[in-house]
């Protein structure tokens, strides 16, 4: 149950990024005080900083079942990897050989951190 609930988390957090990417894109724009109609409107916007919430409660919640030093690598580093694999999917940003490279030694060192943790 609690390698469930980092990885709600860690999806959590890959999806409000982006999100909050695609609230930034055009047509939409940043919620700001002189167009505060953008802002009610922007639900990409809303939603990913609600998952951004989310993310946080499953953090604290994982937190209450892992070690400190095992939950937060493996959350960030996993949402980090994620947001890389989505960019290139949901966005079509460049794939190069160094991001796959980098994705293989994350998963790696969150392989090794996590050895013998039950």
């Amino acid at each position: 149950m609690k390698w469930l609930i980092l990885m709600l988390g860690i999806g959590a957090n890959a999806s409000a990024s982006v999100l909050v990417k695609i609230a930034m894109m055009p047509p939409r724009k940043f919620p700001s005080l002189t167009d505060p109609m953008s802002a009610l409107t922007n639900w990409p916007f809303w939603l990913g900083l609600a998952l951004y919430g989310g993310a946080f409660l499953l953090y604290a919640a994982a937190l209450a079942r892992l070690p400190l030093n095992v939950a937060h690598p493996v959350l960030t580093s996993g949402a980090v990897a994620t947001v890389a694999v989505l960019s290139i999917l949901v966005f079509r940003e460049p794939f190069q050989w160094t991001t796959i490279t980098g994705i293989l030694l994350v998963i790696a060192g969150v392989v090794l951190i996590t050895a013998g943790v039950a």
